[in-house]
């Protein structure tokens, strides 16, 4: 059975705070994800083109905080990082920082093909881009001006702003109204190899060069064909500290765990006990999938050669 799991992001979603037009909006960008990377797996592609695939349609979509949504920072810039991981070799690549690059994760695929390394940031990543002919784009590419006014009115504070359209000041730590900004897929092809990638904008406001969990090979994102494939989303911080991504992997092969159970063991327990807030996809080699977050709800969606579909936002 091959598969195609994908999310948007987890936080605070709950029907209060979606109105039938963004419902609407995210149902489409999730369906045209999903669609575009699950004609790769259908056409007997393998399962890293699917994950690119379908996080380039999100990407391109300015709905979600990754390539052309992107969030400002503390500068008044768009900074991104992706990551990308193949199950069948363990090869990874990654980058963060990075500006410019109309797609961060065909970025991350190239670093992990052509650049000889796995992690590449800022200018020097930047610099690789343009080598390989990656297509950039200008900053007026990435402007979008709920964004933009997201950023004018906290850029002045100490606040760091998770993604979300409210009005209230949001600090580094988690609070009610959030949403963390984060694209994400893993795949199973027919061939039961795996992949996995995540892109994000990161936060709103963000110094110092901070970057999430999201571009981190273990933390935000991992595939290993002998257990499964991840992509996190939430509180970065945390899901750093606890290495949710590789952890997962560690139950299944050092524990036995089920793909369920170690998601849940990590999202659900680990995760709960630090604090840390937020969800991920994942799948195995038979093509069993799962969606786990301990928030009010997470967007994602799934696909699979036995006909299943899901599109969901919330918890229930």
């Amino acid at each position: 059975m091959y598969t195609l799991v994908i999310h948007g992001g987890a936080g605070n979603i709950t029907p209060a705070m979606m109105n039938k037009e963004q419902e609407t909006q995210y149902t489409a960008g999730l369906k045209a994800a999903l669609d575009k990377g699950y004609d790769v797996l259908k056409n007997s592609g393998s399962a890293l083109d699917a994950v690119e695939a379908a996080i380039i349609i999100m990407e391109n979509d300015p709905i979600f905080n990754a390539g052309r949504g992107s969030v400002f920072t503390k500068k008044g810039l768009n900074e991104m990082d992706a990551a990308i991981m193949d199950g069948s070799n363990l090869a990874a690549g990654a980058v963060a920082g990075v500006r410019n690059v109309k797609n961060p994760i065909t970025l991350a695929k190239a670093v992990m093909l052509k650049s000889g390394h796995v992690f590449l940031s800022g200018s020097g990543a930047g610099e690789f881009a343009l080598t390989n002919g990656i297509e950039m784009a200008p900053d007026n590419y990435f402007f979008k001006k709920s964004r933009y006014d997201q950023w004018v009115k906290i850029r002045d504070s100490d606040y760091t702003q998770l993604d979300h359209e409210g009005d209230n000041l949001k600090s580094v730590l988690p609070q009610t109204g959030h949403k963390f900004g984060t694209v994400g897929a893993v795949a199973c092809d027919i061939n039961g190899n795996l992949a996995a990638g995540t892109s994000t904008g990161g936060m709103t406001n963000k110094r110092y060069g901070r970057i999430g969990d999201s571009p981190v090979i273990g933390a935000g994102t991992y595939a290993n064909n002998t257990t499964c494939a991840i992509s996190c989303t939430g509180h970065g911080e945390f899901f750093l500290r606890a290495v949710v991504a590789y952890d997962i992997s560690c139950l299944m092969e050092y524990k036995g765990l089920s793909l369920v159970d170690a998601c849940n063991t990590v999202v659900k327990d680990k995760l709960v006990k630090m604090g840390g807030e937020g969800g991920l996809i994942a799948v195995n080699a038979k093509g069993e999938h799962e969606f786990s977050f301990n928030s009010a709800g997470m967007y994602r969606a799934m696909r699979n050669s036995d006909g299943a579909e899901t599109i969901a936002f919330y918890s229930k």
